[in-house]
């Protein structure tokens, strides 16, 4: 006989108060509700329920070894819960936040392909550069690029999200090609974001443990950087834009990375999920997924 099936009746017995009313809820007969209980009183060696033909009782010991047995069968059942969900298939609506830039050229690319191996999953995406509250607004995870302030939060590091500087071909051919961060002053600049002249953009670069700060400026500025990357590859000038995306462009020969000897800026990234959510199987699998793509 299973120890863990011989507790199980055990605690049946005393919680209904009898051999024929445990007997009748697990679906077997009375005489094997008695065969359970004898045989954890042999192993145990003592009496755990004193039984008259009127009626029966737990002993002192059989009180106490009935609460053990209760946290034993529900550890149990919590583990066999575990396994049954970790071998289960992701499925459901995942809802997820992510910043625009990253969200539409890198990330997008990454969810049709777990879609793909995972058809019975749906992503709901929400892209924004503002700080989201999960909890609030709903989201499950999300993929946060800068410092953390958040509250109460899971986080997982990814690679960090680097920054590099590229122009068109024919744009370096008629002005020349930029060799210090301090020649893009010659330079017409695309840039990211609406800035004052109080506060105006700074691009930083690193070579050899100093850093070079630029003011870049030029003719057109934007606060979506598809934008810029298009003026780039019609040779409108300078832009600086995550390396997932320029990559593909240099491959392509659109554009050529400009300043290679020179670290770009670069900031943290993390994948984040709300510290009270419930780790099921379909947000597990996504952020394992996402770590993995990029981690």
């Amino acid at each position: 006989m299973d120890r863990l099936t011989s507790m199980n009746v055990f605690v049946r017995t005393s919680e209904l108060g009898s051999f024929a009313a445990a007997a009748e809820a697990l679906r077997i007969s009375p005489q094997m509700v008695a065969k359970h209980i004898a045989r954890l009183e042999s192993r145990l060696g003592t009496v755990l329920i004193n039984r008259t033909t009127r009626r029966q009782h737990l002993t002192d010991i059989g009180r106490s070894y009935y609460e053990r047995c209760k946290l034993v069968l529900a550890e149990a059942e919590a583990a066999d819960a575990i396994a049954l969900e970790m071998k289960a298939t992701p499925s459901g609506v995942i809802r997820v936040n992510a910043p625009v830039t990253f969200g539409s050229s890198t990330l997008a690319p990454f969810i049709t392909q777990y879609l793909d191996k995972f058809p019975e999953t749906q992503v709901e995406l929400t892209l924004t550069d503002r700080m989201v509250d999960p909890v609030e607004e709903g989201y499950e995870v999300i993929l946060r690029i800068g410092e953390l302030t958040d509250g109460p939060m899971i986080a997982s590091p990814l690679r960090p999200y680097r920054l590099i500087a590229c122009a068109s071909p024919g744009y370096l051919a008629q002005n020349g090609v930029p060799d210090t961060p301090a020649s893009l002053a010659q330079h017409s600049c695309l840039v990211y974001g609406i800035w004052s002249p109080q506060d105006p953009c700074r691009w930083i670069f690193s070579k050899d443990g100093k850093t070079h700060e630029v003011h870049p400026a030029g003719r057109l500025r934007a606060n979506d950087w598809r934008a810029l990357l298009h003026a780039a590859v019609k040779g409108y000038g300078v832009t600086l834009g995550p390396e997932d995306v320029l990559n593909e462009e240099i491959t392509q020969g659109r554009l050529v990375q400009i300043l290679p000897d020179y670290t770009g800026p670069s900031r943290p990234m993390h994948v984040l999920t709300p510290a009270g959510l419930r780790q099921t199987v379909k947000i597990r699998c996504f952020i394992n997924a996402i770590k993995e793509a990029f981690g």
